[in-house]
């Protein structure tokens, strides 16, 4: 190599390192750019392809995180039009890069979003630690530069304004936090309290949006993550959820009738593109029981332990169904005031088969409010009512006001009746109900009765209950709603052993 050839060499080097570093520092302008971005700069292919039909890609929830607060490219963000935030909720598979790819996020924020202060927040400090790890990863993988100065154990800072730290899971480490990203990884580890703390910590600001990033795979169907994922379509949250096919390698050369795989698979590796081993899975879900795999490895429903209607399915039990008025109406209520108050509207048919048609669920009511609401709501007058039957408790004399919820409900017009019963005389009808010893099922819900199927498959026994504790937690959030099933259970063709008090 001559001298004036090594010398051009030299310059084309240098040329290229220099438009390979104002790449790093340029912002990706399209979703397909910072794919490209991260592939190069951080050496990781998001997959970018829905495998199921109701999931998302992993490359959603990223564009989702970081186009947030570009107007430009948020209004090609479908999923956060509704809502003033840039909230989300990233329900995963085991090993489904949730944890990696938060902190991608989180990089893509500091170093593209001036004065951006991101909070990391684990269900334990190893758990948010291990974001931190990757995100100092990615730092000493050329993007030094960035920093204001090294990055300490929990926290950094860039030239920008923006930075990063983690969060302790306790209450005063969340208190007093003002940021504009907060990302909240296995949320179902979360303690309650700190979970509640952490909503109040995020806000906006003049070019940044506040967002509350949820992340963590459903372990159990009453825990932290199966309500965020209840409630998110009420508040116009976005879900991102994945399984194992949307981030598994590509099957190229086996045998589908020969794979142990299959049977969940059904050809749905041979469109993935993602970066799981094959062999790997196939080792996970012969180690694994199957509710287990099914839960943390396919997310779908969540491990059935400690649930006291574990054969209750929505796939069988909830039908679309409507009063009918060849069949007589009953009404089975709970009674609350902070805790909700619980109407059902139950038929049986000529099979046996118990039919919920409708459910009315209310907080901080008088009994009158109650009474107006289940009157109008019921297709029938009062005198053509079955039998309304109700919550023995309610018949006690209240010391303040000198009388009871059931006289008042006679009062206004309602009869009610009861028959006092143990808890699980109730529970065990509920579940012969469900399935009986025969295979058979004779209780259907209606969609419309969104709490109640919620409460039949979250209703649990308390987790670190002893051997001998048979009773259901009473938890104020799905007891009640089973309290009155149970009512009309215990009373429906009983009438021999139905109290009826006059006054």
């Amino acid at each position: 190599m001559t001298e004036q050839t090594f010398s051009q060499t030299s310059n084309d080097i240098e040329k290229a390192a220099h438009v390979y570093a104002e790449l790093r520092r340029t912002r990706p302008s399209t979703r397909r750019n910072l794919k490209n971005y991260v592939k190069v700069f951080l050496g990781i292919d998001i997959p970018n392809k829905r495998i199921c039909s109701e999931h998302n890609s992993p490359m959603d929830y990223l564009w989702h995180s970081f186009s947030a607060d570009f107007p430009t490219l948020r209004a090609t963000n479908h999923e956060r039009r509704a809502t003033g935030n840039a909230d989300a909720v990233i329900w995963a598979n085991r090993a489904g890069g949730k944890t990696e790819l938060a902190a991608v996020a989180t990089l893509m924020d500091c170093v593209f979003k001036p004065n951006c202060q991101v909070r990391i927040l684990g269900g334990s400090g190893e758990q948010a630690g291990r974001m931190y790890e990757y995100l100092t990863g990615f730092l000493r993988n050329g993007f030094e530069q960035f920093l204001a100065k090294p990055a300490l154990k929990a926290k950094c800072r860039f030239t920008n304004g923006s930075a990063v730290e983690v969060l302790t899971q306790s209450a005063t480490s969340v208190r007093g936090q003002h940021i504009q990203k907060l990302r909240c990884d296995e949320l179902e580890l979360f303690d309650e309290d700190v979970f509640n703390a952490a909503k109040f910590t995020t806000q906006s600001t003049e070019n940044l949006t506040a967002a509350m990033e949820l992340i963590s795979t459903m372990h159990r169907p009453y825990g932290l993550m199966q309500k965020v994922v209840s409630s998110a379509s009420q508040f116009g949250t976005p879900i991102f959820k994945w399984c194992i096919w949307e981030v598994i390698e590509k099957c190229t050369d086996r045998n589908c009738s020969q794979c142990p795989l299959w049977d969940d698979c059904q050809g749905k590796a041979k469109a993935a593109n993602g970066y799981l081993k094959i062999d790997d899975c196939i080792t996970q879900m012969r180690r694994a029981s199957r509710v287990g795999w099914e839960a943390e490895m396919l997310c779908k429903r969540p491990s059935l332990e400690n649930v006291v209607f574990n054969e209750f399915d929505p796939a069988i039990h909830v039908q679309p169904i409507d009063y009918d008025s060849n069949l007589p109406l009953y009404r089975a209520l709970d009674f609350g005031f902070v805790n909700p108050f619980v109407c059902l509207w139950i038929q049986v048919d000529s099979d046996g088969t118990v039919r919920v048609i409708d459910e009315y669920i209310r907080s901080r009511a008088t009994i009158d409010v109650h009474a107006g609401e289940i009157k109008s709501r019921t297709p029938i007058s009062e005198e053509q009512m079955a039998a309304t039957f109700c919550d023995p408790a309610g018949a006690g004399v209240n010391d303040v006001t000198g009388t009871s919820v059931v006289r008042e409900l006679r009062a206004l017009g309602i009869a009610v009746r009861f028959r006092r019963s143990g808890i699980l005389q109730g529970i065990e009808l509920i579940r012969r109900s469900i399935r009986s010893g025969d295979g058979q099922s004779t209780l259907i819900i209606s969609p419309r009765c969104q709490r109640l199927i919620e409460a039949m498959e979250c209703y649990h026994y308390p987790q670190f209950g002893g051997a001998a504790d048979e009773l259901p937690l009473k938890d104020g959030l799905y007891d009640h709603h089973i309290d009155a099933l149970r009512y009309f259970f215990v009373n429906y063709n009983r009438p021999s052993k139905t109290t009826t008090i006059r006054y």
